[in-house]
């Protein structure tokens, strides 16, 4: 579900249509009856219905309950899987194993839900420059935060409801899948950031402090030593794996620990 996004929508249909066999697979709800359903999404199922909400929390809470909903029903249609994510995020299996994403989960044995490792991108200041929509993402983004946030339920295989932010499925654990990952784009750019302070539509539903603290991963990026992929994830997927926060035992955790990733070479023309 998407309002006032289509720099990362128009990326989002280009990846998910590539890697599930056919943008016919893609459903898209723009939130409002005044969003224009841009030209790029022919192909798609994409539609507008009316605004959930005014604010982050209650409209995050309607926003999922309609979308777990609509995942139900495509189940109930056919689909053995169904994907969840925002826009900005890019469900990626690693280019090592060959495999596209749909060939990648119909060789799983899903029995309620899969995730990825969360990875939150970054610009490292001073290094790269502002993102431009012309080239990938990965050629011109190269270091992400290894965060549980992003870590999320992304796949269902049973008519299961996602929590808020589909951070994670109510009354079940996650299971983090290898070589998979989930990429987050939110709070990749600086000045994309800024420019979204002054987008008076978000201001007015309270995104305002969540966008200032979500620019705390360009902080990190910038200042912090990147780590060696391999070994990080794979340490984190681990982690993630046993540790849980106290508040939520069904969301992942590790001990607050900010480790900073480089991306290799292998993975900068896939988004």
């Amino acid at each position: 579900m998407v309002r006032n996004d289509d720099f990362y929508l128009r990326k989002w249909v280009e990846y998910y249509g590539r890697e599930l066999g056919g943008k016919e697979n893609l459903y898209i709800y723009f939130d409002g009856l005044d969003q224009e359903i841009a030209p790029f999404c022919e192909g798609t199922h994409a539609e507008r219905v009316p605004k959930i909400g005014t604010q982050v929390v209650s409209a995050e809470k309607g926003r999922l309950a309609f979308l777990s909903m609509r995942a139900f029903e495509l189940m109930k249609s056919g689909y053995d899987l169904v994907i969840g994510v925002d826009a900005d995020e890019f469900l990626v299996v690693d280019p090592a194993l060959g495999k596209s994403l749909a060939e990648y989960l119909g060789s799983l044995k899903i029995k309620g839900s899969a995730s990825g490792l969360g990875l939150d991108f970054g610009q490292k200041l001073g290094e790269e420059a502002d993102i431009t929509e012309d080239r990938p993402f990965l050629r011109q983004r190269h270091y992400a935060q290894i965060g549980t946030r992003y870590t999320k339920p992304s796949v269902l295989a049973a008519p299961l409801r996602w929590g808020s932010g589909f951070h994670r499925i109510k009354g079940h654990n996650f299971h983090i899948q290898k070589d998979l990952y989930l990429l987050h784009f939110g709070y990749f750019d600086m000045k994309r950031l800024q420019d979204r302070f002054s987008d008076k539509d978000r201001l007015a539903q309270g995104w305002g402090k969540h966008m200032k603290k979500r620019s705390r991963t360009i902080r990190l990026v910038t200042e912090r030593k990147a780590r060696d992929f391999a070994r990080w994830t794979r340490l984190a997927r681990i982690c993630q794996t046993i540790v849980r926060p106290p508040y939520a035992w069904n969301k992942p955790a590790m001990f607050g620990a900010k480790i900073i990733v480089r991306i290799p070479e292998r993975f900068q023309d896939i988004v």
